[in-house]
């Protein structure tokens, strides 16, 4: 062989096995706990009142006693996945569990969105516009979101009845997670 061909192999290889390695530690990653939500586990659920898109008030102090679902996404962008997930939400509701979506959108694009997906008014859709809580909960930089440092991913909490977060997904693949997020109930007492 000539040393040319050598050469080209010798280079050929090494961008396979460093493209390898790359694609390798990204979905590493992908799959890993961000720190930020690894962080929260076992830690007490930091306090928040928030209007819902219909003029509710939600207080979390108000839960206790009660499993909380907490699902921090992209809101009227997001749309159907975030849509499907928010709709499909409300069926793990009980005496016992309750489920909010925490979006950043005005009241009026979310009743516009339940007058075009009229389940989505069956969910808690809790507004919070100017990202404070989704910035006390550090949820404006996790790898899920889209609007990296503007906007949440598509991020679950579930806290117990203490408010406790017993269990965090930052979800990247923004489907519907709802016998996952049983199964992470039904681990609480």
């Amino acid at each position: 062989m000539s040393k040319k061909l050598i050469i080209i192999l010798i280079l050929i290889a090494a961008l396979m096995i460093g493209g390898a390695s790359l694609f390798g530690e990204s979905n590493q990653k992908e799959t890993k706990t961000p720190e930020p939500l690894a962080a929260m586990v076992g830690q007490p659920a930091p306090e928040f009142s928030l209007m819902s898109y219909d003029g509710n008030l939600f207080n979390l102090s108000q839960q206790k006693g009660k499993k909380v679902v907490l699902f921090f996404n992209e809101g009227i962008m997001c749309y159907p996945a975030c849509w499907n997930q928010m709709a499909a939400l409300p069926e793990l509701n009980s005496d016992m569990v309750v489920t909010a979506s925490i979006v950043t959108d005005t009241a009026d694009e979310w009743k516009q969105a339940v007058a075009k997906m009229p389940e989505l008014g069956k969910g808690m859709i809790l507004l919070d516009t100017d990202k404070q809580v989704s910035r006390q909960y550090d949820m404006l930089t996790l790898p899920s979101s889209m609007h990296r440092g503007s906007q949440p991913g598509h991020t679950y909490l579930i806290l117990d009845k203490d408010g406790i977060v017993r269990y965090t997904f930052d979800d990247a693949k923004m489907g519907i997670q709802n016998d996952v997020l049983k199964n992470e109930l039904a681990k609480l007492q």
